[in-house]
């Protein structure tokens, strides 16, 4: 691109986007983001984006509807003053678990956000650790999808423990846990569950050996809480010494600090992702993105190659 980099960010993860920030050496863009007296959204530049390279960070929090409006509102204003490209940077995308029907008469919400995303004017989507990768191809536009496994991977190998082994939570996982296990040297595991309702979990079997081994069970979120708690149980019913839990984004839905911290787990390790609530507990540890995202920025902006990060 020949236009000037600018950022701007929304309110879903204004701690994060500063830090992207001030990895990039840069200030953020000046918006006004927020709502008027009647409820709704409000957003205007401050600054003259015609012709650059614009990247707007916005993580799908809590409320989730919300930050999603203002990222659609921000890409149109964006867009209608003659930016070059707009890029839409989302470390946590909301409605991931909803990209295919389970039953009758239910939407596949993934695909009616990539949607909206598009029709709003965005060029490219620059995300993290998607729970279903085939959402990339709900999308016209290029995708930008990237792992956060080797930062955690990465964390775990500095703990120096022998005997560990990297636990997938369901079938889904195995390929995210297979990536852990390659990084941080340790053996895999594969607990096999159904979910009997929405937010529930139940343990069906387990493949693999735990025995005697520290037990890292990696995820890619973590919402209630539920299945991390009844995992781990699990593990040390087998046998296992320890249990650790990571996971790329933070949901903690409902109980969730709660719950993690009346379960076995010993340490779980997250990435900021997502804001952490203000009371969390103590054997959270948190990760950041930051350096991730801004070389993913500076990549794209240069027209260098994104999978080179993860050679």
């Amino acid at each position: 691109m020949d236009g000037r980099l600018q950022v701007f960010a929304g309110n879903g993860n204004r701690p994060l986007a500063d830090e992207i920030m001030s990895v990039l050496e840069a200030p953020l863009g000046r918006a006004i983001v927020g709502s008027w007296q009647n409820g709704e959204t409000r957003v205007k530049l401050e600054e003259n984006v015609r012709g650059s390279d614009v990247f707007v960070i916005q993580s799908l929090s809590h409320p989730v509807n919300h930050h999603l409006v203002e990222l659609l509102i921000m890409i149109d204003a964006i867009r209608r003053a003659s930016a070059a490209r707009v890029t839409a940077v989302i470390p946590y995308f909301a409605y991931a678990k909803q990209e295919k029907k389970t039953s009758g008469r239910e939407p596949i919400s993934a695909k009616l956000l990539a949607n909206l995303l598009v029709t709003a004017g965005v060029d490219r989507i620059l995300t993290l650790d998607l729970h279903a990768p085939a959402i990339e191809g709900f999308f016209d536009i290029p995708v930008d999808h990237m792992r956060a496994t080797p930062l955690l991977a990465s964390a775990f190998r500095k703990l120096g423990i022998d005997d560990l082994v990297a636990v997938s939570p369901d079938a889904g996982g195995v390929n995210r846990a297979e990536e852990f296990r390659l990084r941080a040297g340790a053996s895999l595991a594969i607990i096999s569950k159904k979910r009997p309702g929405p937010d529930t979990a139940e343990f069906i079997e387990m493949v693999g050996d735990v025995e005697g081994k520290t037990a890292v069970i990696v995820d890619d979120m973590i919402a209630t809480g539920s299945t991390l708690a009844i995992a781990a149980e699990k593990l040390l019913e087998r046998g296992a010494q320890r249990v650790f839990a990571c996971a790329v984004h933070p949901v903690f839905a409902g109980d969730a600090i709660k719950v993690i911290e009346t379960s076995p787990l010993e340490r779980v390790i997250v990435t900021d992702t997502l804001p952490l609530p203000n009371r969390c507990s103590s054997k959270v540890e948190v990760l950041t993105v930051a350096p991730l995202l801004a070389e993913a920025i500076t990549r794209i902006h240069k027209d260098l190659s994104i999978s080179a990060l993860f050679n």
